[in-house]
């Protein structure tokens, strides 16, 4: 199924969103696809390679209803991760991606768009800005879904703009590794908007 969007799954910030994610069966083969281009086009850098490593981490999201399969699949993803850079659980980058993990992999519905306890879905953004520099900003997934609507005559987005729909409901300040692995792991009370 992967084949079907073989260059997508290869492109190292290419956004995923698996909305029943399980333990993460495609989201590993995902992650493998663009550590694979990761190797191939910063393997000589390791400081390249860890960074673009972290953000093809940063480019799948998951959803799933099940408390252990979002458990499970953060696991199997950080696996990959640590597998491929070589990381000890003392590493910034393996810590960095605990907290990415905790941020895009949401225990929730994506029928209903929440999380389990409630809350709006909402997904971290996250963007490399070079020079070890991390972007991020958040969006709430009700209202990306909604960009299908825009410009279709008689809808009820049809005069809003690309602009107005994408607003993140929250900007941070530029992030280096270590900020990012020092930052707190998301739990039910940092899931809301």
């Amino acid at each position: 199924m992967l084949d079907l969007v073989k260059g997508e799954s290869e492109r190292i910030d290419s956004r995923f969103l698996e909305p029943a994610c399980g333990s993460g069966n495609f989201l590993v083969q995902i992650l493998e696809r663009k550590l694979a281009a990761v190797e191939l086009k910063f393997g000589k850098s390791d400081f390249e390679k860890r960074h673009f490593a972290l953000l093809a981490l940063m480019c799948t999201y998951g959803i799933e209803l099940l408390a252990d399969n979002v458990a499970e699949c953060r696991a199997n993803m950080l696996e990959v991760l640590a597998n491929s850079l070589n990381l000890g659980e003392s590493d910034d980058v393996y810590r960095a991606a605990l907290h990415v993990l905790s941020q895009n992999l949401v225990h929730g519905d994506a029928l209903t768009m929440r999380t389990t306890d409630g809350h709006p879905i909402t997904f971290a953004e996250w963007g490399y800005l070079g020079k070890g520099k991390f972007q991020r900003r958040d969006f709430r997934l009700d209202i990306l879904t909604q960009m299908s609507a825009i410009g279709e005559e008689g809808t009820l987005f049809a005069h809003l703009g690309k602009h107005e729909i994408f607003t993140p409901t929250r900007t941070y300040q530029p992030m280096t590794v270590s900020e990012i692995a020092s930052a707190p792991l998301a739990g039910a009370a940092s899931e809301a908007t």
